[in-house]
């Protein structure tokens, strides 16, 4: 195994999928129920960056160590920390594992250790079993002899990273000093993945760059990741919220005034031209712009010169233009409502933001990173989402995007907690508590009149007596139980190839046939 988890960890692949083949291969090693790697920020904060039995929730949470004991003992000791089963600290996973999803913990084992790199604190892993006694000393003693292969693949990872930043940003010193720098765009989605590379590969164009997209999908994030991985990333980012602009007052904010050039310009003032010089100017809402101040911005970004209000001297500027709108604004010059020359001047690099309907999965990233903000806030032990509260939050269509997606979080934890639900709880929100008006879908829209009526399969729903239905639970066990029946007689009892068969490692499909009381043959 040792051999295979080298491999692994040292192979040329990029970083998540390094890390998440070690998660995956030492979650099998070990014959546990979930592993998670977590890396350490200069905030003291923990965030998994692969995970394998962990709900999809869980990679969206940043785990502040201070308010999490377990993490903290973990990171306190160089050699693996086992948590007695009936340790009273309370567990950062409680309801987090991906086939008890919603669930408190039972009774289980945890071990943990520290990720070393350079002589500093990396990160942590940790490892839980539902079954106690499944970390014993040789597997303690073991965990430790993977911590240097582990350490060679966090070395790998950071290197390589620093090798492709270093071959966007230049040899510069700049780029060298923002190597390593953590963002808080979440997400693992392919529109997500793609749209951060193309960020990465332009910021340090110095082009000017439009960003499109919807109302709430965080427009501004993207654009301080592109100010952050551009040359310019020393300097400032100026943003104007172009749609918050007076118009009588949006010319002196952008271009500054002079002392005198209106009534109440008691002194010079510089404007936000000035005050991003060298640095980044982000015009967010840049579709909102009175027509009058949309020729005077077209002029400067010509011209590469402003004029304070009041005075005929010209000021060179060196900003880059970042804008952003949620606006069609190829229509709107087409309606006159926008300057086309500015429009051109403006969209030299669009880039369009994906609305979070498209982003599969990573609302489910995202409100994690919601519900351990909320958990934090409210001073709560935990709070997790029900396998249904997920269903409807992938369901809905999100006009709002990640806004909306925030707010009926935090509104849906305040109403859980409202419900006399006590704090020191794993409180489990639920579908109803969204308030999501989920679109029905074809099954569930009536047949219109005079639509053909498609055949019944199977008996009416009235003619079935609910006590005659079994638990969902015993349906997915007796199913199991003969699946696993024919793979052994298929392989004449020999569970090793019946476990391939199955897709499972052999280990875990004992541990499954003991679970469903069969009678495994002795290994």
């Amino acid at each position: 195994m040792e051999t295979q988890l080298l491999t692994d960890l040292t192979v040329d692949l990029p970083d998540g999928v390094r890390l998440q083949r070690a998660a995956t291969a030492i979650r099998r090693a070990f014959s546990c129920d979930a592993v998670g790697l977590l890396r350490l920020d200069d905030h003291d904060t923990l965030h998994l960056v692969a995970a394998s039995g962990l709900a999809h929730e869980a990679l969206g949470r940043r785990f502040v160590v201070g308010q999490h004991p377990r993490f903290a003992a973990i990171l306190s000791r160089p050699e693996p920390t086992w948590f007695d089963p009936d340790s009273l600290l309370p567990d950062p996973y409680d309801g987090l594992l991906d086939d008890r999803k919603g669930s408190p913990l039972p009774v289980h084992d945890c071990l943990g250790m520290p990720i070393y790199h350079q002589d500093q604190p990396w990160g942590i892993m940790t490892l839980d079993a539902l079954t106690t006694g499944t970390f014993d000393e040789a597997a303690r003693a073991r965990l430790q002899q993977l911590s240097l292969m582990l350490q060679t693949a966090v070395r790998v990872t950071d290197l390589e990273r620093d090798n492709r930043r270093l071959r966007q940003l230049g040899t510069s010193q700049q780029g060298i000093e923002r190597i390593g720098e953590t963002t808080e765009i979440l997400g693992r989605s392919e529109a997500i993945q793609s749209l951060l590379h193309e960020l990465d590969l332009v910021a340090d164009s110095d082009l000017p760059i439009l960003l499109l997209g919807e109302t709430g999908v965080g427009k501004e994030l993207f654009a301080r990741r592109l100010h952050r991985h551009s040359r310019r990333s020393r300097q400032a980012m100026i943003q104007v919220n172009c749609a918050a602009l007076p118009e009588s007052l949006a010319e002196s904010e952008l271009f500054g005034h002079v002392k005198g050039a209106f009534s109440g310009a008691t002194a010079d003032r510089p404007g936000r031209f000035e005050a991003a010089q060298g640095g980044t100017l982000f015009l967010d809402e840049v579709g909102e712009l009175p027509l009058s101040l949309q020729a005077k911005l077209l002029r400067v970004l010509q011209n590469g010169e402003i004029q304070r209000l009041g005075t005929d001297q010209t000021i060179k500027t060196d900003v880059r233009i970042i804008a952003a709108t949620n606006r069609d604004l190829k229509a709107n010059t087409q309606a006159g409502l926008f300057r086309a020359d500015l429009y051109h001047r403006l969209s030299v690099y669009p880039i369009p933001i994906p609305p979070l309907r498209e982003r599969d999965r990573d609302v489910l990233i995202l409100a994690g990173h919601f519900l351990e903000f909320n958990r934090a806030r409210l001073g709560l032990r935990g709070v997790r989402l029900s396998y249904e509260a997920e269903q409807a939050l992938r369901q809905y269509p999100w006009p709002g995007n990640v806004r909306e997606l925030e707010h009926v979080i935090s509104r849906a934890a305040l109403k859980t907690l409202s419900r006399g639900a006590s704090r020191d709880q794993v409180l489990t929100i639920e579908a109803a508590l969204l308030d999501l008006d989920i679109p029905p879908t074809a099954d569930d829209v009536p047949a219109q009149p005079g639509a053909a009526t498609p055949p019944l399969v199977d008996a009416a729903p009235d003619a079935v007596d609910l006590g005659d239905i079994p638990p969902l639970r015993t349906t997915v066990d007796e199913c199991q139980r003969q699946a696993i029946r024919q793979a052994l007689a298929a392989a004449d009892d020999n569970w090793a190839q019946a476990a391939k068969a199955l897709g499972l490692d052999a280990s875990n499909l004992h541990k499954l046939a003991k679970r469903l009381d069969m009678k495994p043959h002795p290994r």
